[in-house]
Parts: structure tokens; C-alpha cells; sequence
């Protein structure tokens, strides 16, 4: 017979838990929704609880407020977890609320974890009960409910967007529970400062690092806490970096941005931000590419080659040594000139062919390898531009004989694409004398 002692032990509660506020005073962050007059304060004060998404960063403190609004407006407290549940989860989350109903009078406040994880036929499954009234429906979310949560359940739930802890915020967090779970514990500033970087902004990886070294004091404790023991007792940590989520993409955006707005610095820090995160180089260096070529042009266009070099590099060196190319060619493009007029003219291109029709080459264009294309007049009257003066047929037509010339290309007065500038604007004058001299 199996000994059941062995399992009758109770799994240890996380610090994370054992200090989740219990009031909404003692919530720490998100003033801009729980301060006075805010909405989030307004609904407590109210004691009227409507259906919402509570969209964050993991942290935030989600979980939290929604448990403090069941207890606020005497709610029934049913949590599930996209991530574990299916639609017979949620058959029987609302056969809960319904008994809870019938035989308590209680309504029910059901919250749905990473409600971003459900399908649509799942999320649809909530509507008719939040329309009846049966719950109150709140989601939580770390992705953008605009493209993750169905339009029809995101019209019946107000969305409310948390934010990451600030630096402030995690000191007093850590405050709260050095003295609550380890006052006899001394951490030297330069060790505080470690956690709190970090936690990235998150409440409950800070609270889980001290846990960690709250564990580790248990077999020995040190004099004080600093910088080498926590290198020493914490497992390896990166920051806040999702590769299919909001982060990644605000990420990218912000490393794209900085570069286009000739920022190095600020363009370094994020490329840091998302090799220290995880994110694939190779990505990063496809972005650079991009960048070269959307952002900077011809007003440099070595910017391009440089940038393809690093892609090359990388995948020569590999990581850690082949990221330095990376950062080489990030502040080389936030450093060059700027121009998207070769950007902006090809999306022009590519804009005015679909609503322009497809037009025959002209005849003097085509070539004409047989003599029934030459009898045809199949490159008959086409000007060779190398025999031409300054090697440019002047007055020649290059677009379909009945499309108007168009001009796509506007080049900047930035970098090359000054003399860029400048050279076709000599040859338009060549244009000019042609035409003029075949009018006389």
C-alpha cells in the first residue's frame, strides 16, 4: 500500500501570492486607473462592475484587480486560463455561475487569463451570457486586443490598459517585501538596483527573484546581498521580449524609428534591448537591410552594402562576435543621410501600373534579332546613347508611346542624391534643347 504521507506535504506558496494585495490601496502602480477620480477607482467606488479587458504587460497587476473586484462587489470568483481551457472549461464556468445565481442570489465574475489564446468560436461562447447578464466578463491580455480579441466580444467590454511598473513603483514593491518576508536580510543598493532592472517592469518577477534569494538565504545566509551573490544564486534572466508579441513588434518599431530619426544612441539601445531579450540576429539584420533601403537610399547607398555585409558577418562569426557588425551597421544607417524618395517612388510605381492598363513597348524599344521584327520596324529609330553627346540621347522617349512621361523619382537635397539631383536636372535641360531645336 502506498504511503500517502509522501504526498501530503502542501506545495510552497509563492512569495508572489503570499503578498498579492488584498485592498485596492495596497495595489502599487497603475495610478492612472486606480487614483482618485480615475475610471477603475470610479467602478470600485460604484459597487457597479462592468464586463472589460484588462490589457498589460505581464506583472501589471491583472489577476489582482480582478480578484479585488469580485470581493469589492460580492462576486462569485471563477478564473480560468486560455492557455489550459477548452469550450468545455467554459460550459462549465457559466453551469457555476448560473447555480451560484439560482441558489445565492451572488452574480458571477468570471475572468478569463491570456483570453488572447482563445479562438473565435471560444470567445464567441462568452456573448450570449455577458448579454444576459449571467457574469460579468473580464479578459486579461499581454497582446493588443484590437488584433487578437473578436470584434463582438471586444464591443461589449470596456478596454483598460495597464502599464508596467516604473522604477519607483518596483522599489516600493521591493520595499513592501523585504520588510514583510525577509527584514533580517541587508541588500546593498547596487544589489536592489540588479533586481529591479531585472524585473523590467514586472511586479511578479520581482517578487519571484526574491523568492529565489529568499530560498537560497535558508541554507546559508550571507552578510549582506550583493551584486556577485544574486550572479550567483539567480538563474540566468533576460528582459520582457515576446518573439510573436506587442514587445517585439514595439521593439522593432523603436529600433526602425531611431535610425530613420538619425538617433545612434538611442538605435543601440535598442538593438541591445532585443539581443539581450532573444531575439534572432538574423531577423535584426533583415530589418537593418530594410531600413537601408526604405530610410536612406541613395542618398547613401552604401548604407545598403554595409548592411547586407553584417548579415554576412553574422553568419560567419556567429553569436556573440558577429552581433558587433550588427551594432556597426546599426550606427553607420543612423548616422547617413536620410531619403525615402527611392521608397516613395516605387511605391508610386507599382500604384500607378495597376490603374494605368499594360501599354505596348514601343517599337523603337524592342529588340530585333529576326528580320521579320526588323521588317516590322522592331527597334527601327532607336537612338544607341553611348554614341550620343555626354552618352544621352537627349528628347528620347522611354515610356509607351501614348503614356505621358511620368516622374516618380524626387530626389532629396540629402547626401548623394544632392548630385543625383543636380545631374538629372542637366539632363532635363538636354530634354529642353531637344525639343526646342526639333520645333524649329
Amino acid at each position: 500500500m502506498t504511503d500517502s504521507s509522501l504526498f501530503a506535504h502542501n506545495p510552497t506558496v509563492p512569495l508572489a501570492e503570499k503578498l498579492r494585495p488584498q485592498t485596492l490601496d495596497a495595489v502599487i502602480g497603475q495610478s492612472h486607473l486606480l487614483g482618485p477620480g480615475k475610471p477603475l477607482r470610479l467602478i470600485f467606488e460604484s459597487g457597479k462592475p462592468h464586463s472589460m479587458i484588462l490589457w498589460g504587460p505581464p506583472g501589471s497587476g491583472k489577476t489582482t484587480l480582478a480578484r479585488l473586484m469580485a470581493h469589492a462587489f460580492d462576486a462569485e470568483f471563477i478564473a480560468i486560463s486560455a492557455v489550459l481551457s477548452g469550450i468545455k472549461d467554459i460550459r462549465e464556468a457559466i453551469e457555476c455561475a448560473r447555480t451560484t445565481l439560482q441558489h445565492t442570489g451572488r452574480p458571477t465574475l468570471l475572468f478569463v487569463d491570456e483570453v488572447h489564446r482563445f479562438n473565435k468560436a471560444q470567445q464567441d461562447a462568452f456573448l450570449p451570457h455577458v448579454e444576459q447578464g449571467l457574469i460579468t466578463f473580464i479578459g486579461a491580455t499581454t497582446e493588443n486586443p484590437s488584433f487578437e480579441v473578436n470584434r463582438a466580444l471586444l464591443s461589449r467590454a470596456q478596454v483598460y490598459v495597464l502599464q508596467a511598473l516604473s522604477h519607483q513603483e518596483l522599489h516600493q514593491l521591493f520595499e513592501r517585501a523585504h520588510q514583510i518576508a525577509m527584514p533580517d536580510l541587508q541588500f546593498e543598493p547596487h544589489a536592489v538596483e540588479q533586481l529591479l532592472g531585472l524585473a523590467d517592469g514586472d511586479a511578479r518577477r520581482l517578487l519571484n527573484l526574491l523568492g529565489q534569494v529568499q530560498h537560497a538565504t535558508e541554507i546559508e545566509t550571507p552578510a549582506k546581498i550583493d551584486n556577485d551573490y544574486l550572479n550567483q544564486v539567480l538563474a540566468s534572466s533576460t528582459r520582457q521580449f515576446d518573439k510573436g508579441g506587442d514587445a517585439f513588434y514595439e521593439q522593432i518599431s523603436a529600433l526602425h524609428k531611431s535610425i530613420r530619426g538619425s538617433a545612434p544612441d538611442a538605435a543601440l539601445y535598442w538593438l541591445c534591448r532585443m539581443l539581450d531579450g532573444g531575439a534572432d540576429p538574423h531577423y535584426i539584420g533583415r530589418r537593418l537591410v530594410r531600413t537601408a533601403t526604405e530610410d536612406i537610399g541613395l542618398a547613401d547607398p552604401r548604407a545598403l552594402t554595409l548592411a547586407l555585409n553584417a548579415c554576412q558577418v553574422f553568419e560567419r562569426l556567429g553569436s556573440p562576435e558577429g552581433e558587433l557588425a550588427l551594432a556597426e551597421a546599426t550606427l553607420y544607417l543612423a548616422c547617413a543621410p536620410k531619403s525615402n524618395a527611392a521608397y516613395v517612388a516605387y511605391k508610386q510605381a507599382r500604384t500607378f501600373i495597376k490603374t494605368s492598363g499594360s501599354h505596348p513597348v514601343p517599337l523603337h524599344l524592342r529588340n530585333a534579332p529576326t528580320k521579320l521584327m526588323q521588317t516590322l520596324g522592331y527597334s527601327r529609330q532607336y537612338r544607341y546613347a553611348h554614341d550620343e553627346p555626354e552618352s544621352y540621347a537627349a528628347g528620347e522617349n522611354y515610356f509607351p508611346d501614348e503614356l505621358p512621361a511620368v516622374q516618380f523619382y524626387r530626389p532629396t537635397a540629402h547626401g548623394l542624391e544632392i548630385k543625383i539631383s543636380d545631374k538629372l536636372a542637366h539632363l532635363r535641360a538636354l530634354d529642353e534643347q531637344a525639343k526646342k531645336k526639333t520645333q524649329i
